[in-house]
């Protein structure tokens, strides 16, 4: 990324304002303004991440840049982290909608502010930016949503196709982590150790609220935007990778909302795109100020005037658990859905894949998957932080049916939602579908370029699932998720379905075998033919960021993926460590330690031998202030039941000049023991 240190503007920081509430709390906000005497746009950013330290790097890099150009940038501390008021129990609740108003509002009244107001942010920033944009609050006039969803139990980390996902489990422990630490002494003053310990008792146990709503009830209903896209009354810049699990969203708003609107999917994973990996990342920031130029500023920079959708087409590759870069190129869509794809339909025959239905065989094919189909299918959404794409598809297709087409006479490319037709039968009540859709190039490796989940009892929907009657065939649709790819001349495309796909998904509470039936299901794709257009696209910039803010290493990190059987026991694990050392914030002076590892093992083929295990160290340390939080969660299972249990240990040093290995003091400790019933998932 390209360094920029002159702008337009010179840049003001303030480390720290309070903006008040109307019940009295306080939210704190760090802002970047412009150096002129006039009032300009804001733009907020408005998560839970910790403005003081945790996401410092990143904010450095963004937020003086957007200032630089003009904008007074904002990055806001939600009710209940960092170093703001209150106590935060879940995701996306009322009380952050209303406060995220209240401070947009507020924003908007500032003498230097014009009025008029921009959200975004990624992830959690990209999820309440919608659903603010929904309250329609008078100042907001447009919003960039990078990373995120518009239903939060279709297309989420808690659940995919009704099936439990163990980014579920990932997802709870970062917010546990989270919720778990203190505000900065420095900021809040004397008050911190009472903010602290009103966190660490009221915040909760949130894996707990979320295996408790295993359907799509109004639990997840309340801030999904596509309860009613008509309440978006704002512009919308819909942004992800296909490395990422929330590219899906970006389809639908494209489809379904009524403002004006415009998507962008990269290579990348869960990342900003200038930060993008896989890259190539892109002039993103570049792209936002363009963006808040045309809606804040109103001038003419051309962002309408491109094409609705611009997505990345990936090129063949090899299959790695990581790249550094995905070949391809970029492509536009006027609108979507386009009128360039056309479905094309695949019929399903004996291990075949052809587009010939009339000769296409009828059979009844079985699979019961082994639970090693899945432990190299890498991670729900990419964090690229460490190897965590899916590996060679050979390694799983062993327990899987395959169903692939004659090697292919010209370039296939596709770009959109595929699916999955199936005539199927199972011998239980409840069953899973995981369906993998691979390019396969002559010397046999698989790369997997989408999947789909689907959880059987879930096939008319998820808000009131249904058991399976044993041996009866249903007729079912898996979706996939979005894919843009180019099957070269040679290439084979390869479906693949198994009955189980952990530790990605949890499995169904007994094994069961499935019955698909040939000639009957079919595999639609959306094909796209090249475009001529596509190379009069306008050419995105090189990342730009502004300087990083000063840090010092520590002590180094350790990153990795690795699986292990063991086979005097028949169990198998899989163990992500995500340690990232131990970072000196030199502007702040604190020193920052966090790190991460997970567990998920099972035993022979027995679904109730599943768990997942995880375990955080998260420090805070200056020379006169020392904190350390710890957590350990476990999850397991039995046919009937999920078994959670959780630890929470909170550690304060006493005397800065002390050993902090013999001297620090736990002040905070408690366990959770819960049996949570499993219903249809």
């Amino acid at each position: 990324m390209r360094t920029v240190d002159t702008f337009p503007y010179r840049v003001t920081e303030t480390e720290n304002v309070f903006i008040p509430m109307r019940d009295g709390a306080r939210l704190a906000a760090r802002i970047w303004r412009p150096d002129t005497g006039e009032p300009m746009p804001a733009v907020l950013e408005y998560i839970p991440y910790r403005k003081r330290d945790l996401t410092r790097a990143r904010d450095a890099l963004n937020h003086p840049y957007l200032a630089g150009h003009g904008y007074v940038s904002v990055r806001v501390d939600l009710r209940g982290s960092g170093d703001s008021d209150g106590v935060l129990t879940d995701e996306y609740l009322p009380v952050e909608h209303e406060d995220a108003c209240e401070v947009i509002e507020w924003l908007a009244a500032q003498p230097w502010c014009d009025g008029n107001v921009g959200m975004m942010g990624i992830s959690w920033g990209g999820f309440n930016s919608l659903q603010v944009a929904a309250r329609r609050p008078p100042a907001l006039k447009a919003i960039i949503s990078a990373s995120a969803t518009e239903d939060l139990y279709v297309d989420n980390m808690h659940y995919m196709g009704g099936c439990l996902l163990s980014d579920n489990l990932s997802e709870a422990t970062v917010m546990f982590a989270f919720n778990s630490l203190p505000p900065d002494p420095a900021i809040v003053g004397h008050r911190w150790r009472e903010l602290w310990h009103e966190r660490l008792a009221g915040s909760g146990l949130w894996i707990e609220s979320w295996l408790e709503h295993q359907h799509r009830d109004d639990y997840w209903k309340r801030a999904s935007v596509n309860e009613d896209y008509r309440a978006v009354h704002c512009p919308v810049l819909a942004v992800g990778g296909w490395a990422d699990g929330y590219t899906n969203a970006i389809f639908r708003l494209l489809q379904h909302l009524e403002v004006p609107r415009r998507g962008l999917i990269g290579p990348w994973g869960h990342k900003y795109p200038h930060l993008g990996v896989p890259g190539p990342a892109i002039g993103f920031l570049q792209e936002a100020v363009r963006w808040w130029d045309h809606w804040l500023k109103g001038r003419d920079t051309g962002v309408m005037d491109e094409p609705m959708l611009r997505a990345w087409m990936q090129d063949s590759v090899s299959p790695l658990p990581s790249y550094a870069d995905r070949p391809g190129r970029w492509v536009g869509e006027p609108v979507w859905p386009s009128p360039n794809t056309t479905p094309r339909r695949f019929t399903l025959t004996r291990y075949a894949l052809t587009e010939d239905a009339d000769h296409a065989e009828h059979r009844r094919m079985d699979v019961q998957s082994p639970l090693s189909v899945g432990m190299f299918a890498g991670k729900w959404a990419s964090y690229a932080a460490t190897p965590d794409l899916p590996a060679d598809q050979r390694e799983e297709d062993g327990g899987s049916l395959i169903f692939e087409t004659e090697p292919l006479d010209e370039t296939f490319e596709v770009l959109g939602i595929p699916t999955l037709d199936l005539t199927v039968s199972a011998d239980g009540p409840d069953a899973m579908v995981a369906a993998r859709l691979s390019d396969v190039a002559p010397n046999g490796e698989a790369t997997r370029v989408t999947y789909g989940l689907l959880n059987l009892t879930h096939r008319d929907g998820s808000a009131a699932p249904e058991a399976l009657q044993p041996g009866r065939d249903y007729r079912v649709r898996v979706p996939l998720n979005g894919m843009a790819h180019s099957f070269p001349p040679g290439h084979r495309i390869r479906l693949s379905i198994s009955s189980s796909y952990w530790p990605l998904a949890w499995p169904s509470p007994e094994a069961a075998m499935l019955t698909i039936t040939t000639g009957e299901s079919a595999l639609m794709l959306p094909h796209r033919p090249p475009r001529d257009e596509d190379r009069k696209l306008p050419a995105l910039g090189p990342p730009e960021g502004a300087p990083e803010a000063p840090s010092t290493h520590l002590e180094p990190g350790r990153h990795h993926w690795k699986v292990e059987r063991d086979l005097a026991t028949g169990v198998s694990t899989l163990e992500i460590e995500n340690d990232q050392g131990a970072i000196r914030l030199d502007d702040t002076d604190t020193v920052v330690r966090r790190a991460t590892t997970e567990w998920f093992s099972f035993r022979g083929n027995d679904p109730e031998s599943v768990w997942g295990e995880t375990r955080t160290v998260r420090r805070l340390e200056r020379a006169d202030w020392r904190t350390e939080v710890t957590t350990h969660t476990t999850l397991r299972c039995t046919a009937e039941e999920f078994l959670l249990d959780a630890e929470l240990d909170a550690y304060e040093l006493d005397d800065p000049a002390a050993d902090p290995r013999t001297a620090q003091k736990r002040v905070y400790s408690q366990n959770w023991h819960r049996r949570i019933p499993r219903d249809l998932v």
